[in-house]
């Protein structure tokens, strides 16, 4: 394997995590700005408040996400396992 297919490989492996993770983290990211949003303008100031909106959406929206997720994965661990032989035997 050269170092360009490596190169190459980490991209894509990078690139795929981030578009699995993305849902997730804007979802919670939102979910949290939303909660402190409301927390400034009620003055409840308990940080422990956030943390239940927040898992209920992440899990929302991993339910619903799941299976795009599990396509994703395994349209690219395909693709890497067909291509192991080419950068094995460089064909």
């Amino acid at each position: 394997m050269q170092s360009e297919q490596a190169v190459e490989l980490g991209q894509q492996a990078f690139m795929q995590a981030l578009l699995i993770a993305a849902p997730i983290l804007v979802i919670a990211i939102l979910v949290g700005l939303l909660v402190g949003m409301l927390q400034a303008m009620t003055q409840i100031q308990d940080h422990t408040l956030s943390y239940i909106p927040k898992l209920t959406a992440i899990l929302l929206v991993m339910c619903i996400c799941l299976p795009w997720i599990f396509e994703k994965l395994t349209e690219y661990s395909a693709q890497l396992f067909t291509s192991i032989p080419q950068m094995i035997f460089g064909g």
